[in-house]
C-alpha cells in the first residue's frame, strides 16, 4: 500500500487554442486597433435613483402607498434614505432632464447622488442652476 503523502502530484497540461497576444501598457501588440471592444453604456446611478424617486412620489400621491415610512418599510430603506431620495424631485426641471439621460459608460458615472443634495439644499431653482452644476455627459 502507498501512503498518498508520498505520490508525487501528477502534472497536468493545458491547451490553449484561439489566437493570443502580449498586451503592453497603453497599446495592444498583435492585434487591430479596431478591435477595441464598444464602451459599455448604461443610465446612470443618480439618473435611476432620480426615476425611482418620481415613481415612489407618485405610488404616495395615488394612495397605493400612505407615507414615507410606509415606503421605507416596504423598500427596506431606513425613512431618512427614503427622504434623500425624494429630496432629489426638489430639482429644477432642466436638471432633472439632464440627470434622467445621464449614462454611465464603462462603470465611470457622471456625478454622484452626494453632489445632487447640495444642489437640493436650495430650493430656488434659479440659484440651483447658478452653482457649478457638474455636466452631465450624455
Amino acid at each position: 500500500m502507498t501512503d498518498a503523502k508520498s505520490v508525487a502530484p501528477r502534472a497536468t497540461i493545458r491547451i490553449f487554442e484561439g489566437n493570443l497576444h502580449r498586451a503592453r501598457r497603453g497599446q495592444l501588440v498583435g492585434g487591430s486597433p479596431t478591435a477595441l471592444p464598444e464602451p459599455l453604456r448604461r443610465p446612470a446611478r443618480v439618473a435611476v435613483m432620480l426615476a425611482l424617486a418620481h415613481k415612489l412620489q407618485q405610488a404616495i400621491d395615488r394612495g397605493a402607498l400612505r407615507d414615507r415610512a410606509q415606503v421605507a418599510a416596504r423598500l427596506g430603506l431606513t425613512r431618512s434614505r427614503v427622504t434623500q431620495l425624494l429630496d432629489l424631485i426638489l430639482l429644477a426641471p432642466d436638471i432633472q432632464d439632464q440627470i434622467l439621460f445621464a449614462e454611465s459608460v464603462n462603470g465611470v458615472e457622471p456625478l454622484s447622488e452626494r453632489q445632487l443634495r447640495r444642489l437640493v439644499r436650495d430650493d430656488f431653482w434659479p440659484a440651483q442652476r447658478a452653482h457649478r452644476t457638474p455636466r452631465v455627459s450624455r
